[in-house]
């Protein structure tokens, strides 16, 4: 039986729990506490070395990274396959994934934090914080924790994420184009997958149409993506009533200011 190591609410997690859904595979599941940092456990970091969500354990062969392990998935249960069949279209199909590894996840996480972590963070007790902080590891992104933990909507962080989610959704908008129900091709693909749980979150935040409003094709891609038994399940049915609440509240105290950020983002591309 496969083993998943998850938690709460886990952007990154939710791509393999859709995954696993639509291939209806049978796994276990170990919820790994991220704020009392049983991440960073030396059991933990012996399968995760960078001390993050989610791990894959197959047959006690530890699967790191979302999107490997969704590509591992999808490569071990060849059946209903999330993979187009041509390399052409699995090529395109990677660009998305590529996308989202290198500047949506950040992004989520920075307009995330911004919302509603940084006031979970305001909770803890400074020693809990300063773990949290040491224990980030890479500097770069120790920089992007702090900017945001300090600055919410204001760091320079939450700007860079506003102009990634607007190229992304134009892409998006483009790949749609020709009639396209989804990114690539006529097929529901890991591409569709790895991009759901991010607009998922905007969505949740109550701050997904400040760039999709604009855009009807988006919109509708949104509207079967998240109609999807996969995504009901992967997400809607695991979050608790006052996680939504919580994200609702936090990501409306700073609609304005993303919206005033996204506006000043599309004066500046102009440019």
């Amino acid at each position: 039986m496969l083993k998943l190591y998850t938690a709460r609410n886990s952007i990154c997690t939710q791509k393999v729990f859709i995954t696993l859904d639509e291939k209806s595979i049978p796994y276990e599941m170990q919820s790994v506490n991220l704020f009392t940092n049983e991440q960073y456990s030396p059991e933990y970091l012996k399968l995760n070395p960078k001390g993050v969500v989610p791990t894959l354990v197959d047959d006690g062969k530890a699967v790191v990274e979302s999107t490997l392990i969704c590509e591992y998935l999808d490569e071990t249960y060849p059946q209903k396959p999330l993979m187009p069949a041509d390399p052409f279209s699995r090529t395109r199909m990677r660009l998305w994934s590529k996308l989202i590894d290198e500047q949506i996840f950040e992004a989520t996480r920075e307009i995330s934090f911004s919302a509603h972590f940084r006031y979970k963070m305001q909770g803890m007790t400074e020693e809990q914080r300063q773990v949290r902080f040491a224990n980030v590891g890479d500097p770069e992104r120790r920089a992007r924790f702090l900017s945001t933990y300090e600055l919410g909507a204001e760091s320079p962080y939450v700007f860079q994420a506003i102009g990634h989610f607007e190229k992304a959704f134009r892409s998006m908008d483009a790949a749609l184009t020709d009639g396209s129900q989804w990114l690539v091709g006529k097929s529901y693909t890991l591409g569709d997958i790895n991009m759901v749980p991010y607009v998922a979150r905007l969505d949740y935040l109550n701050l997904l149409d400040i760039w999709i409003g604009g855009r009807p094709r988006v919109q509708d891609w949104w509207m079967r993506a998240k109609a999807r038994a996969s995504t009901v399940e992967a997400i809607d049915k695991r979050l608790t009533h006052e996680e939504i609440d919580e994200m609702k509240t936090y990501g409306t105290a700073i609609r304005d200011a993303i919206a005033a950020r996204r506006e000043e983002y599309l004066a500046t591309a102009k440019m």
